[in-house]
């Protein structure tokens, strides 16, 4: 059995305050959670950020320090290049568990808040995909790629869903696809594949006054379970 946090969309800025919250105190409390549960890896799934100044991203490295484990990150649409710069040891292409390979796309439009995966994006995903020896692939990014049947906004959404599952399709062994953005809690089934957001550290889009972060437990014989631990 292997085990990985996902967290997302923590939107540290230079002051604490950020979208009316408090998001180094929150991001802090979720940190504080994470430390107490058996975990190889912590990704992140974008919007590490809330404008990408390197301050930001340095205090984001120091909030996040408490956490023994690695840590992996990708990039959202309020990230910057000088993430680059403070996470370049974080960021990932594909990382293996066990088993299992967690592979990473750029969903991330310059200056704008939709998503879209280039043709050169998905070519490379790909190979990324062909080349992979593992029994069983998650792939991460950080835009939705179905409706979410919420109070989200699914223009907000990735633009091009259709052609990252015209990929996805040609390969069984793909057993999940994960992502941040929309800030809240929802799993969906797409013809076997779980779809699944993650909540965010910061505040949530719905309803939900809770920041949380989802925990995954992968068996080697392709099982993938998760919760959706609330803080």
């Amino acid at each position: 059995m292997h085990n990985f946090v996902q967290i997302s969309d923590c939107h540290i800025d230079d002051t604490a305050k950020s979208m009316g919250v408090d998001t180094h105190q929150n991001l802090a409390q979720v940190v504080k959670e994470i430390t107490t549960v058996e975990s190889e890896a912590v990704f992140i799934s974008g919007d590490l950020t809330h404008h990408g100044t390197t301050k930001s991203y340095e205090k984001l490295k120091a909030l996040l320090s408490p956490i023994r484990s690695d840590i992996f990150v990708i990039g959202g649409n309020h990230d910057s290049d000088k993430l680059n710069d403070v996470f370049a040891q974080n960021l990932f292409k594909k990382i293996s568990l066990g088993a299992w390979d967690i592979i990473s796309v750029d969903s991330v439009q310059k200056d704008k808040t939709s998503g879209y995966l280039t043709v050169n994006t998905l070519t490379k995903l790909n190979k990324r995909l062909s080349l992979s020896t593992a029994k069983y692939i998650i792939v991460m990014l950080h835009h939705p790629v179905v409706p979410m049947n919420s109070t989200w906004d699914d223009t907000l959404s990735l633009k091009n869903p259709q052609d990252l599952f015209a990929v996805l399709n040609k390969y069984a062994k793909i057993r999940a696809v994960l992502f941040g953005h929309v800030h809240e809690s929802a799993e969906f089934n797409r013809q076997g594949i779980k779809i699944i957001a993650c909540p965010s550290t910061a505040m949530q889009f719905t309803d939900e006054k809770r920041i949380g972060f989802n925990y995954y437990t992968l068996s080697d014989s392709g099982h993938l379970d998760y919760e959706t631990q609330w803080v």
